[in-house]
């Protein structure tokens, strides 16, 4: 959005050319995203509190986790919120890229709201059942794997590039890159949900994931 404000601007003021770049638009996203979770995380915390949208434990876990109970949960709907809002001010729109993104982030998202409003609503530590997750998460990682197939311009889109080694290409075809793309999408959602746990565990391994994929995504 505020890349199409800035062309405009641009024709204008030459200053403004400068959001053309990348580099910048990512450290402003960086930025609007902190700044985002700093200032409305504290009031989302005290709402979740307030509602008493708190965590259901199992009973057949570990007996120390008995203690957390309460807990607030649904805290991912402030990182969606940050996220959401910091794609739409600092992304180029035109990209479908940014829209599939968007749609598989929010796909899941729905799905993990879903699992917290039964857990507070109902007070059912289990949540949603394993079928209706991989359910989800399959019919998410199929759509986004049938887009990129349909809407890729160049046989490239739908190969596995090695990395570090550019020649070496493996043509997936349409069937092996839609499979590709529902382990990508289906292994990654639930090996972070494996990780999180009650105590949030994955925040580490998804800031260096992260770190890693933005650098790779910065030279591609």
């Amino acid at each position: 959005m505020l890349l199409w404000l800035a062309a405009w601007l641009g024709e204008h003021v030459r200053a403004f050319n400068v959001f053309n770049y990348v580099t910048l638009r990512a450290v402003m996203a960086a930025l609007t995203s902190l700044t985002i979770s700093l200032l409305l995380g504290p009031w989302v915390i005290r709402k979740l509190t307030e509602l008493k949208v708190g965590q259901a434990v199992r009973s057949d876990g570990p007996q120390t986790h008995l203690v957390k109970a309460g807990t607030p949960t649904m805290g991912g709907s402030l990182i969606l919120m940050s996220i959401g809002v910091t794609t739409l001010l600092w992304s180029d729109l035109t990209n479908k890229y940014v829209w599939l993104l968007l749609a598989v982030l929010f796909g899941t998202g729905a799905l993990g709201f879903y699992d917290d409003w039964r857990k507070v609503v109902y007070k059912d530590p289990h949540g949603v059942s394993a079928k209706f997750k991989m359910l989800w998460q399959s019919t998410i990682a199929i759509g986004a794997g049938l887009f990129l197939i349909l809407t890729a311009k160049l046989p490239e889109s739908t190969s596995f590039i090695v990395p570090f080694f550019k020649h070496v290409v493996y043509p997936l075809g349409a069937i092996g890159f839609c499979v590709l793309t529902y382990f990508v999408i289906v292994g990654t959602s639930n090996a972070v949900n494996l990780t999180d746990g009650l105590d949030g565990l994955a925040a580490l391994p998804v800031v260096l994931v992260a770190a890693g994929l933005a650098i790779f995504a910065y030279i591609a």
